[in-house]
C-alpha cells in the first residue's frame, strides 16, 4: 500500500533523505578540502619546491576570493545605479580605481559599501560620488 500525495509521514521521509544526502556533500566537501590542506602542510614540512606549494594553494586562493565576491558584487550594483552603466563597465571602474589609489579591489568595494550604508544618497559628499567614481575621476597627480 503506497502513502497518499499528502502524507505528512512520507513529506518527512523525503525531506529527512533530501537532508542526509546535503550532510554527506559536505561531509565529502569538507573530507576533500582537509585532503588538500593535509598535503600543502606535508609539502612545507618537507620543503618542496614553490610550484608545488602555489599548485596546491590555488584552492585557499579560489576560497578568499569567494569570501570578498560578496562586498564586489555589492559595489558593482552601487556603481551600475550610480553611474548608470552595465555590470563590466562597473567592475572595470572598480578595478581601475582600485589600481589609481593603490588599494585591493575588495577594500575599495567594502569602502563603497560603507559609504552608501552611512551615507544618504541624497546628502552624500560629491553629489553622491562613490571612492571608486572620485578615484577614477582623480588626476595622477591625486586632483
Amino acid at each position: 500500500m503506497g502513502a497518499a500525495p499528502d502524507d505528512p509521514r512520507a513529506e518527512a521521509a523525503a525531506r529527512l533523505k533530501a537532508a542526509r544526502q546535503a550532510y554527506e556533500l559536505q561531509a565529502r566537501r569538507f573530507e576533500e578540502a582537509k585532503a588538500r590542506l593535509e598535503a600543502t602542510a606535508e609539502i612545507i614540512r618537507r620543503g618542496r619546491p614553490r610550484q608545488e606549494m602555489l599548485s596546491l594553494s590555488a584552492f585557499s586562493r579560489l576560497q578568499a576570493r569567494l569570501e570578498t565576491m560578496p562586498v564586489v558584487e555589492q559595489a558593482k550594483g552601487i556603481l551600475m545605479a550610480q553611474e548608470r552603466c552595465g555590470p563590466d563597465e562597473a567592475f572595470d571602474l572598480l578595478r581601475r580605481a582600485s589600481q589609481r589609489a593603490n588599494i585591493k579591489l575588495h577594500v575599495l568595494a567594502a569602502q563603497i559599501v560603507d559609504h552608501w550604508q552611512q551615507e544618504e544618497p541624497e546628502t552624500a559628499p560629491d553629489n553622491g560620488r562613490s571612492p571608486a567614481a572620485r578615484a577614477h575621476n582623480r588626476s595622477p597627480d591625486g586632483r
